[in-house]
């Protein structure tokens, strides 16, 4: 199934500049399949009508990412997507994303075990593949599996993803780079 053939209607949406500034996120108002656009609730400030922007919307199972195009159907804003792509290469583009999010479960065995002590972490940065992430010092490994609840633009997303890599930074975090396993 194409991904523009999904509904992203209730959806979060990232709005970024060309050059990969965040301008805005947005809960998608209406998402038209035919022409291919989504309405948000008002301009990003920032962009005027006929500005491109860059699109990461967060959806089920997986974020995807497009081009846009800023529209005004009378006073309604809306974005046309073009070159639409469900990405599953490390070639990703990566959105900047700093946000508060709570690790609440590891998965083990493929049962949920939730943990007794939430571990805050702040993203750092999102695709349409992942998550990168910074966290107490070690308090992950590479291939754990667990669920993360993240919150953008007054939306709670649960996020379940797997641990690829850890950089040490010489202090008291570590970031951890993390594949989506599921997004809902």
């Amino acid at each position: 199934m194409s991904v523009l053939a999904s509904d992203f209607t209730g959806n979060t949406v990232l709005i970024y500049n060309t050059a990969g500034i965040h301008l805005a996120s947005a809960t998608i108002k209406e998402h038209d399949k035919i022409s291919k656009q989504i309405r948000i609730p008002s301009m990003p400030t920032g962009l005027s009508v006929n500005d491109e922007c860059k699109l990461l919307i967060i959806s089920s199972p997986v974020p995807c990412e497009f081009n846009g195009k800023i529209k005004k159907v009378g006073a309604q804003p809306y974005i046309g997507m073009f070159q639409g792509q469900e990405k599953e290469s490390r070639a990703a583009a990566r959105f900047a994303v700093t946000t508060p999010a709570i690790i609440t479960a590891f998965i083990i065995d493929e049962k949920l075990h939730p943990v007794s002590n939430p571990i805050t972490v702040t993203t750092i940065n999102i695709s349409t593949t992942g998550v990168r992430f910074r966290a107490p010092y070690y308090s992950l490994d590479v291939n754990d599996i667990f669920e993360m609840h993240l919150v953008i633009n007054n939306s709670r997303k649960k996020i379940t993803a797997k641990v690829v890599n850890n950089r040490d930074n010489g202090t008291d975090t570590t970031d951890y780079g993390c594949n989506f396993i599921m997004v809902e």
